[in-house]
């Protein structure tokens, strides 16, 4: 009889402990597939983003000396005019990734990674990273009164995969989540998610409880609209910016992007590229305003379309594009063209340069408050009339109604004369305008206004 009663309790207690068991790996994995488009979604971006990323003139090693300089420099000359974000791209976590050479490309790249196959900073270039992370280093540009962001490639490490590293918080591991694919082409050292797969978007959560620990405020996620396309991805990182309290910028940067997907990247993110990298090519340039056309009618508060990084002033220290360090080889017209197509379309401002080698004639190109006023408070900004490669004109006004601006495009090799009609622009009555770049004023004598506007160059106003 004792043996029965022990029998009977012991299979008792062994039922309780696997239920148990069952209720709390229920508690920590998703249950099912997530409805990512039930998911209330709380944008910060009501305004472009403006700011700098390190890869245009420091490529994949930027140091953590380098982002204290720009931080110091953007906090005393440009956080005045609307700049605050300070971006780290690609490979802080690879001790030995360079872009010189292209060494960040070589396969299976050596990345610090914690006991959850999370990302860290590599030491050898943020010393302070041993600390915590990311955390030191954000308070320093918090003090200043800016934000950090930081590069993030869709997947989880490939050292996370092979030392199948646990799932923080459930009873998953990496191979229970990883597909055994090339994330992408340009970097090797992460492998795809199958967002289907129980732990998948624990990881995603995972790594933005991280990053919020550090106290970072934007996140550039890259690759995750090429192809073959992993939108799921991009959806679980949204989804796991929405389970913590720091407001996050989230800017998707694609390898490559497409037009069917405008709808989706305009929703999950806060800014998101329309181009592969943008360079100091006038055919990069050129090519932009086309590229633009496709999105206009998929960008605005919470959701804008990016015409990349403006690569203005001393570019490519440290990069891969064309052959060290130069000053931009856009020319002094070409310089306001960019500025000027990227203000009225209200693409975010990211500078690309670096602002520690300053030069006068950029800075007075990057900081023109009229232009600035345009990209962060203008409405209806459209597109007039085009024909491609030759000229472009587009338009917008103030919230007020009581400016109008207008920017038309000389696109071609020649000289052009350019002509647009006031009620084009909607405007009923005007007495005078601005030239944006002259900063000269002059009086509104005629209903059509017609200028000679050089090659490359462009005649940008503001009409009272």
């Amino acid at each position: 009889m004792k043996n029965l009663l022990f029998i009977l309790f012991a299979g008792l207690l062994l039922f309780t402990q696997c239920q148990n068991a069952s209720s709390q790996k229920e508690s920590t994995q998703e249950r099912g597939p997530i409805n990512y488009g039930s998911i209330p979604i709380d944008k910060v971006a009501e305004t472009p983003p403006m700011g700098w990323n390190s890869w245009d003139v420091f490529g994949a090693d930027v140091s953590e000396a380098e982002v204290k300089a720009t931080a110091d420099y953007m906090a005393e000359n440009l956080k005045e005019f609307g700049y605050e974000y300070v971006v780290i791209d690609i490979a802080w976590y690879a001790p030995e990734a360079t872009a010189i050479h292209q060494k960040y490309k070589e396969p299976y790249p050596e990345q610090v990674i914690d006991e959850y196959g999370r990302l860290l900073p590599a030491t050898n270039r943020f010393p302070s990273a041993k600390d915590g992370g990311f955390k030191a280093l954000a308070d320093y540009v918090h003090d200043k009164g800016l934000k950090l962001g930081i590069h993030v490639m869709r997947g989880i490490p490939r050292q996370a995969v092979q030392q199948n590293t646990p799932i923080k918080g459930t009873p998953y591991h990496a191979r229970d989540i990883v597909m055994y694919e090339k994330t992408c082409t340009f970097y090797d050292g992460l492998l795809s998610i199958d967002m289907s797969k129980p732990g998948a978007q624990a990881y995603y959560n995972s790594i933005v409880e991280l990053y919020e620990e550090w106290g970072v405020d934007f996140i550039k996620a890259d690759d995750m609209t090429s192809y073959p396309p992993k939108l799921d991805e991009g959806k679980g990182l949204r989804y796991a910016i929405e389970q913590v309290d720091r407001p996050i910028v989230l800017s998707f940067s694609p390898g490559a992007v497409n037009s069917w997907d405008r709808s989706y990247l305009h929703h999950y993110a806060d800014m998101y590229r329309i181009s592969g990298d943008f360079w100091d090519e006038w055919g990069d340039l050129k090519d932009m305003f086309n590229r633009a056309r496709v999105f206009k009618g998929h960008t605005g508060p919470g959701g804008w379309a990016d015409c990349d990084m403006i690569p203005l002033g001393k570019i490519n220290i440290r990069g891969e594009h064309g052959d060290g360090a130069r000053m931009s080889r856009f020319t002094p017209e070409e310089y306001q063209t960019l500025l000027s197509f990227w203000t009225i379309y209200r693409s975010p401002l990211m500078l690309g340069m670096d602002l520690t080698q300053m030069d006068d004639y950029t800075y007075s190109v990057i900081t023109n408050q009229d232009a600035i006023k345009i990209n962060q408070t203008s409405i209806n900004n459209r597109e007039l009339k085009f024909e491609k490669d030759q000229y472009t004109v587009w338009a917008a006004n103030s919230p007020d109604s009581l400016e109008y601006y207008l920017a038309m495009f000389n696109l071609s090799d020649k000289p052009m004369q350019m002509s647009v009609d006031l009620n084009e622009v909607g405007v009923e009555e005007a007495s005078s305008l601005k030239d944006i770049w002259t900063d000269k004023e002059e009086d509104v004598v005629s209903e059509n206004l017609t200028y000679q506007v050089a090659p490359h160059h462009v005649k940008y106003v503001i009409i009272k």
